[in-house]
């Protein structure tokens, strides 16, 4: 593959994203970002915040842990005197393709890059170039995968931290937040689950995962997954056809060890309600799921019984479940003002001036302050809830 290949139009954060889900290795993933590097250089680009996205993934360091729930594969970028944001993904993904979307928003990278340094952790087996597990391994529980998380805080002799999590990914960081109270100092939430699974998602989900055992990751299995992550006009139908970034995340599916897919399926398929424990977390938690998520009712059940000081819910219109990919711009103002509380800012030289500026806390946020007006052109148009005392 030569860089003349892929400079015949201008590149985009969408297109080069496209092109790093095809990765299939670290080695061909910083082979591939040399090309990009080079293709910007032509199109004048090499100092754009396009450029400085590609040496995002070539800083990213890799790390194995062995924990006492098995081994575990945690990507690292940033300075580590700066405070923790650990990351969750989704059942089948990782962090290449279940936080990408956002951290290749200039925006969010200014906000979340220059203030965290950022833990990817990845299910079992879920990284990049990931082998087979061995079947004769006990499959995790949740708890265990929750009690992961706290083997890897230690590893790194990490105190609190922000936690962020995506729908199953979402779950395990929320159940780590009830676990371990002291160890987390917010959660960021989109499409979150919260109770045990309904009788119509465990079936949907054994027949899945039956998919999966006997055929690996067929079409069917693919096609399952997309509904589960995106809207249907992102998916494409008869008259409109997929988008770049549905065909993208067909191509990582592909890549995925099947069992180990299956053994998180698994997991998944026997969580237990959270409800009760959540009512004693103490933490700021703010939410996102997409009006078209197949777990709308999970999150809107989950803000009900946070206390309502310290939670706000943010419904983003015409998305859906993976509001990180599909809508990103969507959640930024949200997670600024969120982070403001922390007191935590986005870089002076970086202010974006469509960002409405103010010292308020996150759990003082006025709907009137979440609106589309006050969002700006550049972003969707989304529906908030906020149960909290403004």
């Amino acid at each position: 593959m030569s860089s003349a290949g892929i400079s015949g139009c201008v590149p985009t954060t969408v297109n080069i994203s496209c092109f790093l889900f095809s990765c299939v290795n670290r080695a061909t993933l910083e082979f591939s970002i040399f090309l990009l590097v080079e293709v910007l250089q032509e199109f004048s680009l090499a100092f754009s915040p396009l450029f400085f996205d590609m040496f995002y993934f070539l800083s990213i360091q890799e790390h194995h842990i062995q924990t006492n729930h098995g081994p575990v594969s945690v990507a690292v970028y940033g300075d580590h005197d700066k405070p923790a944001l650990v990351t969750y993904p989704d059942i089948a993904l990782n962090y290449m393709s279940c936080f990408q979307g956002l951290l290749f928003c200039p925006e969010a990278a200014s906000l979340l890059l220059h203030n965290f340094c950022i833990y990817h952790i990845s299910p079992p087996g879920h990284e990049l170039g990931a082998a087979p597990i061995s079947p004769n391994a006990p499959i995790p529980s949740v708890d265990d995968l929750a009690d992961q998380v706290a083997d890897v805080l230690d590893f790194f002799g990490l105190g609190s931290v922000m936690c962020f999590g995506v729908t199953a990914g979402a779950y395990i960081l929320t159940l780590f937040a009830a676990k371990y109270r002291e160890r987390v100092l917010g959660l960021i939430l989109v499409s979150p689950l919260c109770k045990g699974p309904t009788w119509t998602e465990w079936l949907y989900s054994k027949v899945t995962s039956n998919l999966l055992y006997y055929y690996g990751m067929c079409g069917l299995v693919k096609e399952c997954l997309l509904q589960r992550y995106f809207s249907k006009e992102v998916r494409g139908f008869s008259e409109l056809p997929e988008s770049d970034i549905v065909q993208a995340c067909k191509s990582l599916l592909e890549q995925r060890q099947s069992m180990n897919v299956w053994r998180f399926v698994q997991t998944m398929n026997e969580r237990y309600d959270l409800s009760e424990h959540i009512k004693r977390l103490q933490c700021r938690t703010l939410i996102f799921v997409g009006d078209n998520s197949q777990f709308h009712t999970e999150a809107v059940h989950l803000t009900s019984k946070l206390d309502r000081r310290y939670c706000a819910l943010v419904e983003v219109q015409a998305c859906g479940s993976l509001v990180t990919e599909e809508q990103p711009h969507a959640m930024l103002i949200p997670m600024e003002y969120f982070l403001m509380g922390y007191g935590l800012y986005r870089p002076p030289s970086q202010v974006v001036e469509c960002s409405p500026r103010s010292p308020l806390s996150p759990f003082c946020i006025s709907p009137d302050l979440l609106s589309p007006e006050s969002m700006g052109v550049k972003l969707k148009p989304i529906r908030t809830r906020v149960r909290l005392e403004v």
